[in-house]
């Protein structure tokens, strides 16, 4: 009894660790894929094609929408690190992405378009 309740205790042991590992491979890869767009996720901002949204997002701010793809991954890698770190402090991912947006204007280069909480945007 004892053997069977080691070995299962090493087991689940072995894979929590296993399935911490993951995600930090995961979280790290997100980390890479996010840092290699910041060049051309800048130079859309540069253009006033893209701004940053009151809930942490990217949004086009004119009728066209260029690099679709690349925009699409950057918003889909904010979501999933908005919703890890709300599970990490107990906050929902929405709450995650407002205050991360606030950041972002407050930090946001000049030139660059934002997202006031009430949806009125401006350019900084």
């Amino acid at each position: 009894m004892r053997k069977n309740i080691f070995f299962i205790s090493s087991l689940f042991m072995f894979i929590a660790c296993f399935l911490f590992m993951v995600t930090l491979g995961h979280s790290a890869s997100i980390k890479d894929q996010m840092a290699a767009r910041i060049p051309a996720i800048n130079a859309l901002k540069d253009q006033g094609v893209v701004g940053e949204n009151n809930k942490g997002f990217l949004e086009y701010r004119s009728a066209g929408s260029p690099q679709q793809p690349l925009i699409d991954a950057e918003n889909s890698d904010r979501s999933a690190v908005y919703a890890a770190i709300g599970q990490s402090q107990g906050a929902s991912p929405v709450l995650v992405g407002e205050r991360r947006a606030k950041m972002i204007a407050e930090n946001g280069q000049a030139g660059h378009w934002f997202q006031k909480p009430d949806g009125s945007w401006y350019k900084k």
